[in-house]
């Protein structure tokens, strides 16, 4: 959610400032805005449309300058007009961005007005810039320090004055920065990605720091105002993870790389040079009875897939809790507990704040399992997996999903050997499974042409219902929350077995029923389920195992899967999902890698 790109460079950086807010864009926005130092003056940019368009505006005024601060912003305070987009001035002196929310801005307003201060916005983010005019004696750095720490909430922030030309100051608490020096300048940003091409050495911000950008100097300080040294990372990124090549969109690509992205997680495992550093080892897992899993949205669909996982494979009771609602109930330890948090960037704010909560009550066993190895979430835990599916830029996840499938799949395996309910033999079968995943993958995804044709059938639908039973029930609510999300199509996932319990009300020969139908034991309970919706006239689309036995009958469509693929089936029913849903969205004409209203890191609440 929001973009922050800013920075101090050696030459004009509103090139380097738009190419970071573009490369922003999978985020989501309704605005974005860009302001420089120019000539003694803060001049800026502003636009309710994409980022291109804010770069044409801004070559038609000559904007340029070698300090600035620029941002996309997902309106939360305030509706989305040009009042509202950042950056936000105070006067003529202060230019802020900021991604977050600031809780007590309704306390401040009212005082910055009893001073004189005029507000222009409806967006907390003005508060912060009256705070730190008001503050401003000289020293733009103290003034953001004795500002922020009038704020109570979440925020990442990049402050620049008319008056310090060179200098931009950043602060973060609750929401990402990081800090990109490259060889013609020093940035801040939102996440690495925002900085391909102008940074190749990145410093992660902690919680409560300040930073001060002079020149190519760099000096942080933490909340006291004490100065700290961070930790320095070095990335490599690869020019053609932003790029779409011979793909329509960022989604389609994803999709298609996952089958690289999953051998990649399983060789960070089991290759000849494994780098998951961050692994409990197995005796560390040895007393574990009970696992909690943490997430949110697609991710919450990974950990509600993989309790069977535990349970089968470990014998440990597992459950997956929504991180919104489970950081406001009231924590019983069950004792001996994993709490794993999933998530793709690793600063998804519910998920940070529900793993903090269970770590007040005292529950030290913590893992994440990632995307991002430096994100917030990786550092606050006690353990860590890394998943290996690099960049991915389009809102809907689809790469990010199915390797946080394999990470939960390899983490119950070892827990279940550990433990004594998997065997050495049974283990080394599992692995070999793992091992065909990806090419089953391109089994899947080879079947293209058939899943367009569904998609021909479905994209004039006004609602959809998916069903699935087992582990493949979550599949079947990952597959009606893509569809939604990006066709805007109303979906909802069911377990199969619950359609007699209200959901049967809404079949009729309008409303498509699509089933994913593994050869597992739940089958022939499953195809009671399915002439249950072909006896009341609705519309089937069935992915089934090869081996399932079904054919096309009256009122089905058909697409033959591979034979089962055991305990890791819902893998491969997930990726024809996700092209199902893609291919009805490009039929819908929707914008499928920026959806409306989402955002692809939701860092506030």
């Amino acid at each position: 959610m929001c973009g922050i790109v800013a920075g101090v460079a050696q030459r004009n950086i509103v090139p380097s400032l738009l190419e970071g807010l573009k490369r922003l864009e999978y985020r989501g926005y309704d605005s974005c805005g860009v302001a420089v130092l120019q000539r003694g003056e803060a001049r800026r940019v502003r636009t309710l449309s994409r980022v291109c368009t804010l770069e044409a505006d801004a070559r038609a005024i000559d904007l340029d300058g070698a300090t600035g601060i620029a941002h996309t912003r997902w309106a939360t305070h305030g509706m989305p007009v040009i009042d509202n987009a950042h950056p936000i001035f105070s006067g003529e002196l202060i230019a802020v961005v900021h991604n977050g929310i600031i809780e007590n801005h309704e306390q401040l307003r009212q005082s910055l007005r009893a001073k004189g201060y005029v507000f222009t916005s409806q967006t907390d983010t003005e508060v912060i810039a009256h705070l730190v005019h008001e503050h401003y004696c000289g020293d733009i750095l103290t003034a953001v320090h004795n500002a922020t720490r009038m704020l109570q909430g979440a925020y990442a922030i990049a402050v620049m004055c008319r008056d310090e030309p060179g200098r931009v100051i950043g602060a973060r608490q609750g929401s990402p920065l990081v800090v990109g020096i490259g060889k013609e300048g020093v940035f801040l940003a939102s996440d690495t990605f925002a900085l391909a091409g102008s940074a190749e050495r990145f410093i992660y911000l902690e919680e409560g720091d300040l930073v001060d950008i002079e020149g190519k100097d760099v000096k942080i300080l933490d909340k006291e105002g004490q100065a700290v040294t961070r930790r320095e990372i070095a990335f490599v990124r690869h020019a053609s993870d932003a790029e779409l090549g011979a793909y329509r969109h960022f989604m389609q690509k994803e999709i298609f790389e996952q089958p690289v992205a999953v051998a990649r997680t399983i060789a960070s495992v089991t290759g000849r040079e494994t780098h998951q550093a961050g692994m409990p080892k197995p005796e560390e897992l040895a007393e574990v009875t009970n696992v909690v899993m943490l997430g949110c949205g697609t991710s919450h669909y990974a950990a509600l897939t993989a309790c069977g996982w535990f349970e089968h494979f470990a014998n440990v009771a597992a459950r997956a809790e929504i991180s919104s609602e489970y950081r406001y109930r009231d924590y019983v330890s069950p004792g001996n507990t994993l709490v794993v948090a999933v998530s793709q960037s690793g600063e998804t704010a519910d998920t940070l704040a529900a793993l903090r909560y269970t770590q007040s009550m005292g529950e030290q066993r913590t893992l994440a399992i990632c995307n991002v190895a430096a994100s917030a979430m990786v550092r606050q835990c006690r353990w860590s997996f890394i998943t290996e599916a690099g960049p991915e830029v389009g809102v809907a996840s689809t790469k990010a999903f199915t390797t946080q499938l394999v990470a939960l799949f390899m983490l119950a395996i070892q827990m279940g050997k550990q433990r004594g309910h998997v065997s050495e033999s049974e283990a080394e079968s599992y692995m070999r499974q793992l091992t065909a995943l990806p090419d089953a993958m391109r089994n899947v995804l080879a079947r293209e042409p058939e899943i367009m044709a569904w998609a021909e059938a479905l994209y004039q639908s006004d609602h959809a219902l998916f069903l699935g039973r087992g582990t493949h029930y979550p599949i079947a609510l990952e597959g009606a929350l893509k569809l939604k999300e990006i066709s805007y199509i109303h979906a909802e996932g069911y377990p199969a077995g619950e359609l007699k319990h209200g959901p049967l009300a809404l079949v009729t020969d309008a409303m498509p029923v699509i089933v994913t139908a593994p050869n597992d034991a739940l089958l022939h309970k499953l195809k009671s389920n399915m002439e249950e919706v072909r006896a009341r006239g609705g519309r089937l689309f069935v992915l089934a195992d090869s081996d399932t036995g079904l054919t096309v009958e009256s009122g089905m469509r058909l697409i033959h899967m591979p034979a089962w693929f055991g305990a890791l089936s819902p893998v491969l029913h997930v990726v024809a999902l996700q092209l199902l849903a893609y291919h009805v969205a490009c039929l819908r004409g929707t914008d499928i890698d920026k959806p409306r209203n989402l955002a692809k890191s939701v860092t506030v609440e």
